[in-house]
């Protein structure tokens, strides 16, 4: 599987829309087999989906994006894990792990199911 994570100063970058760079994995269960970064330069949601896509992103973890950029990430087959914050390293051990729920790792102000992302299309949590 590959994964991405949105990052800045080592921790998951808060605004998806204009984060920059990518932590690029794959990984096999809980082993990460190989990771390199990649630069992401478009603002435009179509084009942003697209520099993702064309990595081979499966999964995609990030903090807070807008919903055209997660409606256009999702109708790439992107599975998008949102409105997710902490440091990098441990986000990741979490995700492959399976332990990537609860308040821990939300964001400030998100409130999860019962919040204002209910509605959204897409959303999975594990």
């Amino acid at each position: 599987m590959r994964i991405a994570a949105a990052h800045w100063h080592g921790r998951i970058s808060p605004v998806f829309d204009v984060a920059s760079t990518l932590l690029v994995l794959d990984v096999a269960g809980e082993q990460i087999l190989r990771r390199e970064t990649a630069s992401l330069v478009s603002r435009d949601p179509f084009r942003r989906t697209a520099e993702v896509a064309g990595l081979g992103v499966q999964v995609l973890l990030c903090g807070a994006l807008s919903e055209a950029l997660e409606r256009a990430l999702v109708g790439a087959g992107i599975r998008v894990i949102s409105f997710v914050c902490g440091d990098l390293e441990t986000v990741i051990s979490a995700f492959l792990r399976a332990q990537l729920t609860g308040v821990r790792f939300w964001m400030p102000g998100y409130q999860g199911r019962r919040g204002r992302h209910r509605r959204r299309g897409g959303r999975r949590w594990l």
